[in-house]
């Protein structure tokens, strides 16, 4: 197995939830170990389970796959972003000058680890090839590494999105709604034009 491969393509991967681990620490108010660790743990468990079902799947269904989840990752993460966007808003409206919000509930968080780990489904369709993982046992041991490398840059994310969004109260909302919607978008313009 290319361990050297397989370590890139899990970083790759787990980019998307980084960012989206930061947004989550800079919006959420009082984070703490727990919060942090269920975020990074959703986001590390789909990040590992989509290849999976890429692979299970396999080339029958990978023209399917590849037609329909950018536009669900669009969809997802601009939905969330314009929430907040929205949420920001109405805070400035109202002169609201507390920045932070509770925690996202369970729905939300299965939103967000649908959306960044959806390029991951496509992935675990060509993952045997690109990383010399042919059997079950070594196909096992690389959705686990990218499991394991997503949740460690998420849980490291939502830390650095704690001491961003303390330093720029106010703005750490908008800042996090155009950055979930840019996120979509760059999903759903590299699989249009680029894949």
């Amino acid at each position: 197995m290319d361990v050297i491969s397989l370590i890139g393509i899990a970083i790759g991967l787990s980019m998307d939830a980084f960012a989206v681990s930061i947004t989550n620490g800079a919006v959420t108010r009082n984070v703490t170990f727990g919060f942090a660790t269920k975020l990074a743990a959703s986001f590390g468990l789909f990040q590992a389970a989509m290849p999976m079902i890429g692979w299970a799947v396999g080339k029958a269904g990978e023209g399917f796959i590849s037609k329909i989840d950018h536009w669900i990752a669009l969809l997802l993460l601009s939905y969330i972003g314009i929430q907040m966007l929205r949420e920001a808003k109405k805070k400035r409206n109202e002169g609201i000058v507390d920045c932070q919000k509770e925690p996202p509930g369970f729905k939300t968080i299965l939103a967000f680890a649908v959306a960044t780990s959806i390029d991951a489904l496509a992935t675990g369709i060509i993952l045997p090839t690109a990383v010399g993982a042919s059997t079950l046992p070594l196909m096992l041991a690389s959705v686990v590494s990218i499991g394991m490398i997503t949740f460690l840059f998420s849980l490291v994310g939502v830390g650095i999105g704690k001491k961003f969004g303390s330093l720029c109260c106010g703005k750490a909302e908008i800042v996090g709604g155009i950055v979930l919607i840019g996120i979509g978008l760059k999903i759903f313009l590299e699989h249009t034009f680029f894949s």
